[in-house]
């Protein structure tokens, strides 16, 4: 079962990749035949993340993702004020879980004043931000580098994860919907973001401003699961009243600065 989960998983990111594949070429790539091609991509159809057209298969277009450096360069520095906003709630001592986005890669930055904290990541950006401080272990997450996310990650990814116990997490996003789903576009990455909700005493989503109303591939959590969101003031009021309803905590870094 763990050996079909791992296949599905792969076959699930190489349909995204490739944007269009045939079932020809998915018996190929993964050495498997065609009744069994079948049936994996019917169980990735009834996700959603793929779809079934004339002549094979398709990804889900409208969720593929912006490649990282793209994303790394918008809203640099609104980011970087979100992230000191949320290096805040680091104490001596944590262990902390540092998602990949184009937002969290920032948090190193501003944790220089904190002692004996240990941070685990895939994040690449984070890892080499954190080698700069000297008072801080790095746990690296095992994986490939996806250099769409600029993350390392496989099946197993999300398995090692979980075995470590987490004092607080910062999560990223691609998307938050109008109702409070929160979502990502990436089916390895969902699986780690799942294994970091369900292993953190405390969960944080870190994101700017933009990603609100927008829906991606995959949704993984709720604004109501967070116990904060750090994003900027421009935030739209009806997220606003949706966290006062539901007891999260929202905090908002300034733009202007």
């Amino acid at each position: 079962m763990a050996m079909k989960s791992y296949r599905i998983s792969r076959m699930e990111q190489y349909i995204i990749d490739k944007e269009h594949v045939s079932m020809d070429e998915l018996c190929r790539e993964f050495d498997i035949s065609i009744n069994t091609c079948r049936m994996d991509v019917a169980e990735l159809c009834s996700k959603g993340t793929v779809k079934k057209v004339y002549g094979g298969v398709s990804s889900v277009k409208e969720n593929s993702l912006i490649p990282f450096e793209q994303r790394k360069m918008t809203n640099s520095n609104i980011k970087k004020e979100i992230c000191r906003e949320a290096a805040e709630m680091v104490e001596d001592g944590d262990i902390i879980f540092i998602d990949s986005g184009s937002t969290t890669m920032y948090l190193p930055d501003f944790l220089g004043d904190k002692k004996n904290v240990t941070i685990i990541t895939h994040n690449l950006n984070a890892i080499v931000r954190g080698i700069q401080l000297p008072d801080t272990q790095i746990f690296c997450l095992p994986g490939t580098l996806d250099r769409r996310t600029n993350s390392f990650v496989t099946a197993d990814t999300a398995k090692t994860l979980s075995r470590f116990n987490i004092k607080k997490a910062f999560i990223a996003s691609a998307g938050i919907s109008e109702n409070g789903d929160v979502s990502n576009s990436s089916p390895l990455e969902f699986e780690v973001k799942k294994a970091a909700m369900a292993h953190a005493s405390k969960k944080y989503l870190v994101v700017d401003s933009s990603k609100f109303g927008k829906s991606s591939l995959l949704n993984f959590t709720t604004l109501a699961e967070m116990d904060g969101i750090f994003t900027d003031d421009a935030i739209d009021r009806k997220t606003v009243l949706y966290c006062e309803q539901n007891k999260v905590h929202l905090y908002t870094a300034c733009r202007g600065k």
